[in-house]
């Protein structure tokens, strides 16, 4: 007698699947990302318990804590919220924050990427790893380190610039206290500091490309702009989609030592060229305002920059849903 054997239907196999047993390989990628998960805990989302400090008139109490001093100090309400946005320099500063960066994420994806693809057609290897590398080494310099460098070519009495003007019979120009230029100098200090580091992330994406692909370009007579436009580039969009979701979701923040330690120190004639919600938030802290109204300055930037991230991402999702990050 022929036996019929009954096949699980989609409601067996969920419950197989939900009461599938612990086993060895859990054990061993749980313990694998304990340590990140501790590291986030400890160092991202335990922090946030400080952010009622935006909605507090702060003030120490003599011989108490900080956590004691905050949770016995009364509640603002949003007043620490207004005065930072009726403050007369909101308008500057999200001017510069948001046009920096806007001019950053299109850069940092335009040369990176036509370095990576230049780069990715070089024969010998030996030449492109040098490359690579001289290209990457400013990635790992301190903007401190950096800023003497700058100050020794744009130093008013001994600066370099200002030597060669003076061979042509120029006027020196006092670069720290003439606004006009500094947006030229910010844009290419940060272009020269990042492109190494966003050129190995395309480069790398570059190398993972069958090479079949441009084999069968060659047989087909594709030259190379037509190999980097029909193959590279849509094989680097999802990449640079990522990158870019990232970046937006940076838009209300800075690099604090670019804009800060570059032009050392922020005066009075380079405020409407080099101040931004990071350098804002540390001068308020050095003149002594309220810790409260820091904490609001910065809990606004928090929420604004995942507000931005959220939205490019929905946009992102409506154009292509594969491409999204979230």
């Amino acid at each position: 007698m022929r036996k019929t054997v009954k096949m699980p239907n989609a409601e067996e196999k969920k419950k197989s699947v939900v009461r599938r047993k612990w086993v060895r390989d859990d054990t061993q990628l749980t313990l694998l990302a304990a340590p990140t998960v501790v590291w986030y805990l400890v160092f991202a989302y335990l922090p946030m318990f400080g952010l009622i400090l935006a909605f507090k008139n702060y003030k120490i109490s003599a011989g108490k804590s900080f956590v004691y001093s905050l949770l016995h100090s009364e509640w603002s309400g949003w007043e620490n919220f207004q005065f930072f946005l009726k403050s007369n320099q909101l308008t500057v500063i999200l001017r510069n924050t948001v046009l920096y960066n806007v001019v950053f994420i299109i850069l940092n994806i335009v040369i990176p990427v036509g370095l990576a693809i230049m780069i990715s057609q070089i024969y010998s290897k030996r030449k492109s790893k040098t490359y690579q590398t001289l290209m990457f080494m400013p990635h790992f310099m301190s903007w401190v380190v950096v800023s003497y460098f700058v100050f020794a070519f744009l130093s008013p009495d001994k600066g370099f610039l200002n030597a060669i003007l003076a061979a042509f019979g120029v006027e020196p120009v006092m670069w720290y206290s003439e606004a006009k230029f500094w947006p030229f100098i910010l844009i290419f200090m940060q272009t020269w500091k990042s492109v190494g580091y966003n050129m190995v992330v395309y480069l790398a994406s570059i190398s993972g490309i069958d090479s079949t692909l441009y084999e069968a370009a060659v047989m087909d007579g594709a030259s190379k702009g037509q190999q980097a436009r029909f193959i590279t580039l849509p094989a680097l969009k999802p990449i640079i989609v990522i990158m870019f979701i990232l970046s937006v979701g940076r838009i209300f923040s800075s690099d604090f030592g670019l804009f800060y330690q570059i032009p050392r120190g922020v005066t009075n004639s380079l405020f409407r060229a080099v101040t931004t919600f990071d350098v804002y938030i540390y001068n308020m802290l050095q003149s002594n305002v309220p810790l409260g109204r820091t904490a609001a300055a910065s809990f606004f930037q928090a929420v604004a920059c995942c507000i931005t991230i959220l939205v490019a991402n929905q946009i992102v999702r409506k154009v292509d849903n594969d491409s999204a990050l979230i």
